[in-house]
């Protein structure tokens, strides 16, 4: 009843919340991916997106049919793999930024390890800097994080807001420089923070400096400071810094998925792995933020 085709691009869709998002992910025109989801919306009898100008959204009707998408994918991707007699194997090195560790990616792993017992998955969690590093390396196979401003490469998963963040109580004195919570170099956030208040001419200090997302939700929850990070991905016991506080603009972050340099025995499981993530990407998140 569902063409996969149509399935994918209403994922790419959903995860980006633009049309021209998905159609540069999945290497369609523009007008193609609006066919595909008018497409699906008419064999569903339902309409999945609300969209003006300025905005994608999904109805109700289309966060139902995000569940459905990924369940139906995953069984075409099992039966085809089963009647091809495929079984991929071999070493497949995951690296994953920190923002990932309180999602839904541990979920998208579980399925894949079971789907793919044969294949040995060897995961890194490090900050998204360290995580390029090591890909241009040859330390990876396969990489999931942010995506450096300067850089080009990379599939996109997601794409979101950064803001500021910090404890409820927190209270920014005009006066003073704004107190940050940072990772160490070379964390991508930390320079657009940098960056951000720079530009500002805001004066700011180092008030916490951890290589751990969870060091850094410790000190923000204690009322050290505050600190930048993606808007789908706050963290519980923190929230946005109201606007009244000054703080500029940070802009938006792109999450990608980036290849290292082939290896024969982690070609095709890097391949099932990035298409895994990519058909999950909506699950990356910690609900709405406040």
């Amino acid at each position: 009843m569902y063409d996969p085709s149509q399935l994918r691009t209403f994922l790419a869709v959903a995860q980006t919340l633009s049309f021209t998002q998905a159609a540069r992910r999945l290497g369609l025109r523009q007008s193609t991916v609006s066919q595909h989801v008018r497409r699906l919306e008419d064999a569903t009898g339902r309409q999945l997106f609300t969209r003006d100008t300025h905005a994608v959204e999904l109805t109700e009707d289309g966060e139902a049919m995000l569940g459905f998408a990924r369940r139906i994918l995953a069984a075409h991707e099992q039966a085809a793999a089963f009647f091809t007699g495929t079984r991929l194997g071999g070493r497949l090195r995951f690296g994953a930024s920190e923002d990932f560790v309180l999602t839904h990616l541990t979920d998208i792993l579980e399925s894949f390890r079971h789907d793919h017992p044969d294949v040995d998955l060897e995961l890194t969690v490090e900050l998204s800097g360290t995580l390029h590093e090591r890909l241009d390396a040859g330390k990876l196979d396969l990489v999931l994080a942010k995506r450096r401003p300067e850089d080009p490469r990379g599939e996109l998963v997601r794409q979101d807001d950064l803001v500021w963040i910090g404890g409820e109580r927190l209270r920014l004195d005009p006066e003073r420089p704004v107190p940050l919570i940072v990772y160490p170099p070379p964390g991508i956030t930390r320079a657009l923070a940098f960056e951000a208040l720079e530009r500002s001419g805001r004066a700011w200090r180092v008030a916490c400096t951890s290589g751990s997302l969870n060091g850094l939700v410790a000190a923000a929850r204690a009322g050290l400071g505050v600190m930048a990070h993606s808007r789908g991905l706050i963290p519980p016991g923190l929230t946005r810094v109201p606007d009244r506080a000054g703080l500029p603009e940070l802009g938006r972050v792109d999450f990608v998925l980036l290849h290292g340099e082939r290896r024969a025995s982690a070609h095709g499981a890097a391949d099932a792995l990035a298409r895994a993530i990519l058909a999950g990407g909506d699950r990356l998140h910690r609900g709405r933020p406040r």
